[in-house]
């Protein structure tokens, strides 16, 4: 499974107004290597959200998957 696979999969088994985080699909990939994904699982969902799947989310304020952002974001089926 891809990570993006993972994360469109994760995300859409969540109530609607739930959310993963890049590691549940890091982690259902990787196995114990996940953490070496965090990088490529947060690449994939800005990818996902440019084509409109998903919402990527901060403190609950949706963002932009063009911008520069740091720190702990949620992902959210849309």
């Amino acid at each position: 499974m891809s990570l993006r696979d993972a994360i469109l999969e994760l995300a859409r088994e969540r109530a609607p107004d739930k959310t993963i985080c890049p590691s549940d699909a890091a982690r259902a990939v990787g196995g114990e290597s996940w953490r070496d994904l965090m990088d490529d699982a947060r690449e994939a969902a800005r990818e996902l959200a440019r084509a409109g799947e998903v919402e990527i989310s901060q403190k609950g304020q949706v963002l932009d998957p063009d911008a520069t952002w740091r720190g702990p974001i949620r992902i959210r089926a849309k």
